[in-house]
């Protein structure tokens, strides 16, 4: 499989645990099209109340998925997407890994397939 540096499945554990949630999903597109954004901007967008979009933020922010920073008397969030790119990176060299194996199996398929025919009579 993959190797993992230290820390990497608890950030991947939390990155996707946090992307399970379709209103976090969705926060997360707000904010990546909005650049920054508050929480009762957020939740304009959205059919759950502010409060429910601040403790959904919470957890991106935990995933490290968003930042969030004052403003005066605003939080003003962002995405932040080392957490992302990191899962990302996770999953294709699961994907790459994948691949192999199947490769493999077709390669040992393809030589059984070889073998069975040059050992049949005619």
């Amino acid at each position: 499989m993959t190797e993992e540096r230290p820390g990497t499945a608890e950030a991947v554990d939390s990155v996707l645990g946090a992307l399970a949630d379709p209103t976090r999903r969705r926060l997360l597109d707000l904010l990546a099209a909005r650049g920054e954004a508050t929480a009762t901007t957020l939740a304009e967008q959205l059919p759950v109340s502010r409060q429910a979009v601040v403790k959904h933020l919470a957890v991106l922010d935990t995933a490290g998925l968003v930042t969030g920073g004052r403003v005066g008397r605003e939080v003003r969030y962002a995405v932040r997407p080392a957490a992302l790119n990191a899962t990302a990176r996770w999953m294709a060299g699961l994907a790459a890994d994948w691949d192999r194996r199947l490769a493999n199996i077709k390669d040992v398929a393809e030589a059984a397939e070889r073998d069975s025919s040059s050992t049949r009579p005619d």
